[in-house]
């Protein structure tokens, strides 16, 4: 950066002079920036996305005979948003992933300052994620958390590979700066203890009795949350659609990521609209409104970011006309 003394500036004879002073002094002038720094209504980023789980299972499968546990910390699949440049996040705050663990193997410890959790797909009895020192089951449909800086490692102790989705914000910690990460001393955390009743596990069979309990959003459709909220980034919640139920959500400045656990149907977008099944995931970005239908009895999981946007008072709809 080149030395500029005020006097400089005091010579400065036209604009012409004072940008070029300006630039030298490695200050921007903030009248006349190229792209605004604020907008009437949010700019929109990210865009809606559909990735189908028949994909990612064979995409897996494959990566299975060439990709090891030595070789990569985890075998997983990440699913970028589809704009120009982006290689990582799923929604602004989000990314989303599909991860499998052959039989017979471990996936090591390791925390991050990041959190996690998890939407089991596919898994036979035997199949763990070990937080903390504890082994948790991995029973299809469950969700399960990794707060924040916990160890946490995978065994699978079964005949058959385990399949299941990831959800971490990574993207805002990336953002904010504040991203460790360790490996444990051991290759994997010893444990012998199994926690089925674990608060970081919600079975799939507690969440369906709840929503068979809970009063109808709209016909058709109820509505559950999973913590209050899951964790101090990430809200959970789990919608139960009957045939031909749908729900409709309006442009606001939440990101949320939905998967579907159960059950068929399709999203509506502006200018797409995509058909979901079982294990596919679908992105949410801020700033579009969208409608799920169910065309059989559905069970969807939506992951957001809803307790940081009320947290900081940013939860709130955009205007249709943006």
């Amino acid at each position: 950066m080149a030395q500029v003394a005020p006097e400089d500036f005091n010579r400065a004879g036209n604009m012409e002079d004072l940008l070029g002073l300006l630039g030298r002094a490695g200050i921007e002038n903030g009248w006349a920036k190229r792209e605004p720094s604020m907008y009437a209504v949010p700019k929109q980023k990210f865009k809606p996305a559909h990735w189908t789980y028949d994909v990612a299972h064979a995409a897996l499968d494959a990566a299975g005979r060439f990709v090891n546990t030595e070789l990569a910390e985890r075998r997983n699949l990440i699913l970028n948003n589809p704009v120009d440049g982006n290689h990582y996040p799923t929604v602004t705050t989000l990314v989303t992933a599909y991860q499998m663990v052959k039989a017979g193997e471990i996936a090591r410890s390791h925390r991050h300052t990041s959190n996690a959790l998890r939407l089991v797909l596919q898994s036979k009895p035997g199949m763990y994620t070990i937080v903390d020192g504890k082994k948790i089951p991995m029973v299809e449909n469950d969700v399960l958390l990794t707060p924040n800086w916990s160890w946490h490692a995978h065994s699978n102790e079964t005949n058959a590979s385990a399949y299941w989705l990831d959800f971490l914000d990574v993207p805002l910690t990336h953002l904010l700066g504040p991203m460790f990460f360790e490996h444990h001393e051991d290759m994997i955390e010893k444990s012998d203890i199994i926690d089925a009743a674990s608060p970081c596990r919600f079975p799939f069979e507690e969440t369906v009795a709840r929503l068979n309990a809970a009063p109808e959003k709209s016909p058709g459709v109820r509505e559950i949350q999973l913590g209050d909220p899951a964790m101090r980034t990430i809200a959970l919640h789990v919608l139960r659609l009957g045939r031909g139920a749908s729900f409709r959500v309006e442009a606001s400045t939440l990101s949320c990521v939905y998967a579907v656990m159960q059950g068929t149907g399709e999203a509506k977008f502006d200018d797409a609209t995509f058909a979901w099944k079982r294990g596919d995931v679908v992105a949410a970005p801020s700033g579009c409104g969208y409608t799920f239908t169910a065309r059989e009895p559905t069970y969807l999981l939506r992951v957001s970011d809803e307790p940081l946007m009320k947290f900081l008072d940013w939860l709130r709809p955009i205007p249709a006309t943006a």
